[in-house]
């Protein structure tokens, strides 16, 4: 593949502190003190009190939802995007709430926030955003309505690492903010994800639902010693508060997190330099180019076809593969969740037909791999072969 989706994202002096760390006697491997500098090294970054290294953003996003059910143990309303990734939709169903969906706005490809605002009910228990693709999914009208209404925002930044909005980092306006660490995002440990909050019950309940529930991995000694109190029958330490789950990290993972954290930010404004380079070289008369690019934290170059045409996605795909450059249709998760089997079971037949945004980007819409060792001349090359699609 000559353009594949990720290119180089660890490099040489991230494995060679690998492999000398392994070279130690008796390295630690497990969750560690590395773990626990990549977290406070990462709240330092992002601008958060709290966060918890996990082994995925799907877990993260499953933690996140335990959380939100401690609160509300009777379930509720969640209001979701449909074009996001399928573990912010699984998360909310495990953890027994009902799915509310709010069609995108085609700028940001994150939920319409004036469709979000008229989704609130008194049975709303949260909102879930995606920061989708980099780009910037917030209002300030969006965060007032949520303040009165006091239903807490949590943000999946899982593909928009660095992006801002107000110039403040995207994760630090929500309740909870999860991110993903995956190979081909902005930064990597090759499986990966954190949770962060400014919140210090939920940074001590993550905690503990990272490692089976066990009242030991709290940091907070009065938590602990409540709980000792209150089970004198129990080993102090195996006491576990939460039928929780084992997702926890590696050293490894934070010892590749705390070095790639170091090229983050240069990485964030190579992969924005491209993106507005894309964006100028593509046809704008037959593809999108006004997106929403203020803060943006590009994770992949978007092509979306401005008008249906299924004759000519598939001349445009078709090119793409001759040409070595690899892609995904329907964008972030494969586009329209709605459409999906593992769903069937919970919203109406032909429910899907009412988004028709996020049903263009589903057909139509296409992302192309950008990362910080793609040149502007491979910029050009991509956007030849797609401008002479006719």
């Amino acid at each position: 593949m000559k353009f594949p989706l990720m290119r180089n994202n660890i490099v040489r002096e991230d494995l060679d502190a690998l492999i000398e760390y392994l070279k130690q006697d008796d390295p630690i491997l497990t969750n560690g003190p590395n773990v626990r500098a990549f977290e406070q090294e990462w709240s330092d970054w992002l601008g958060t009190r709290y966060s918890v290294l996990v082994n995925s953003g799907a877990s993260a996003n499953l933690l996140t939802l335990a959380i939100l059910k401690i609160r509300h143990p009777d379930g509720g309303e969640v209001i979701v995007p449909p074009l996001t990734w399928v573990s912010d939709i699984a998360s909310v169903l495990q953890n027994g709430f009902t799915p509310v969906f709010v069609d995108i706005d085609p700028r940001t490809l994150a939920m319409n926030p004036a469709r979000v605002v008229a989704a609130l009910t008194d049975k709303t228990r949260a909102v879930f955003i995606t920061h989708v693709q980099g780009f910037d999914g917030l209002t300030d009208d969006l965060l007032k309505q949520l303040e009165l209404a006091n239903v807490p925002l949590i943000e999946d930044v899982c593909e928009s690492h660095g992006a801002t909005h107000n110039g403040r980092k995207l994760g630090t306006f929500g309740w909870i903010a999860n991110f993903s660490f995956y190979y081909a995002h902005h930064m990597t440990t090759i499986e990966g994800g954190m949770i962060s909050t400014n919140d210090r019950d939920v940074y001590e309940a993550v905690r503990m639902f990272r490692s089976h529930g066990m009242v030991r991995e709290s940091s907070d000694a009065a938590v602990k010693s409540a709980y000792v109190e209150r089970h004198p029958d129990l080993n102090p330490d195996f006491i576990f508060a939460h039928a929780a789950y084992n997702v926890r990290n590696t050293e490894l993972g934070g010892i590749l997190g705390r070095r790639q954290l170091r090229r983050l930010d240069t990485n964030v404004r190579r992969r924005t330099d491209n993106l507005m380079h894309f964006l100028s070289r593509i046809n704008s008369e037959k593809f999108r180019t006004d997106f929403k690019t203020e803060g943006s934290s590009n994770y992949a170059f978007n092509l979306v076809i401005r008008k249906p045409d299924f004759e000519y996605a598939e001349r445009l795909m078709a090119a793409l593969r001759k040409a070595g450059i690899e892609f995904r249709r329907g964008s972030a998760g494969g586009g329209n969740q709605l459409r999906q089997p593992y769903l069937r079971p919970v919203i109406p037949p032909d429910h899907h037909k009412g988004f028709p945004e996020v049903d263009h980007i589903h057909f139509f819409g296409f992302y192309i791999g950008n990362f910080p060792d793609l040149s502007l001349g491979e910029v050009d090359e991509i956007c030849d072969v797609i401008n002479a699609v006719n």
